[in-house]
C-alpha cells in the first residue's frame, strides 16, 4: 500500500509540474507565432503580473505598500496616489480581502512602535474606506519594528521599514 501512495503522489507530481508552464517552448505556435494560449482577452496570462484581476498584479504594479515619514502616520501624497489605485483593484476585486500590517523602524521601544504601527495601519484603512471599501473587507495589525525589511542603522534601512503594507487573501464574500 506504501508503495502505491508514494507512486501515486509521484504521478500526481509528474502532472501537476507538467501543467505549469504552458510557454516553456519559447512561445511560438505551430505558425511560429508568438501565440496567446492561456491568455485573457486583454492578452494576459490569468494569475500573472500582467493581469489587472491577480493580486500579483496588485503587488507589482499598483504597489502593496505605503512608506511614512519619522513617527508619523500621516499618509503622503505618494502613499494617496498608491492606496487609490489600491482602492480601486479592491472594488473591482470584491472577493479579495485585505489585512493592513503597520509597521516601524527599530528606534524608540517595542511598545512606542506597536502603537506607531498601528496608527499607520488605521490610517491606510480609513483611506480606502474613505475611497469607497467595505470596512468589513479591511482588517489591521501591528508588528512595530518586529519584521524590518531592511535591517542596519542607516537611514536608508529605516526608510524602507516604517512601512503598512496590503496583504491580500481570496475570500468569498457574503452579504
Amino acid at each position: 500500500m506504501t508503495y502505491f501512495k508514494k507512486t501515486a503522489v509521484l504521478l500526481l507530481v509528474l502532472a501537476t509540474a507538467a501543467c505549469t508552464n504552458p510557454d516553456r517552448f519559447g512561445g511560438a505556435g505551430a505558425d511560429g507565432a508568438n501565440g496567446a494560449a492561456g491568455a485573457g482577452a486583454n492578452g494576459a496570462v490569468a494569475g500573472s503580473a500582467s493581469d489587472p484581476s491577480s493580486p500579483l498584479f496588485f503587488n507589482q504594479t499598483i504597489g502593496d505598500r505605503v512608506l511614512f515619514a519619522v513617527d508619523t502616520s500621516t499618509i503622503t501624497p505618494e502613499g494617496r496616489t498608491i492606496l487609490d489605485g489600491q482602492a480601486q483593484w479592491l472594488l473591482t476585486n470584491a472577493d479579495y480581502r485585505a489585512v493592513i500590517e503597520g509597521h516601524a523602524d527599530e528606534q524608540g521601544t517595542r511598545e512606542y512602535n506597536l502603537a506607531l504601527g498601528q496608527r499607520r495601519a488605521n490610517a491606510v484603512r480609513e483611506y480606502l474606506v474613505s475611497r469607497g471599501v467595505p470596512a468589513t473587507r479591511l482588517q489591521v495589525t501591528s508588528y512595530g519594528k518586529e519584521r524590518p525589511l531592511a535591517v542596519c542603522s542607516e537611514e536608508s534601512c529605516y526608510a524602507q521599514n516604517r512601512r503598512a503594507v496590503t496583504v491580500l487573501s481570496f475570500s468569498a464574500i457574503t452579504s
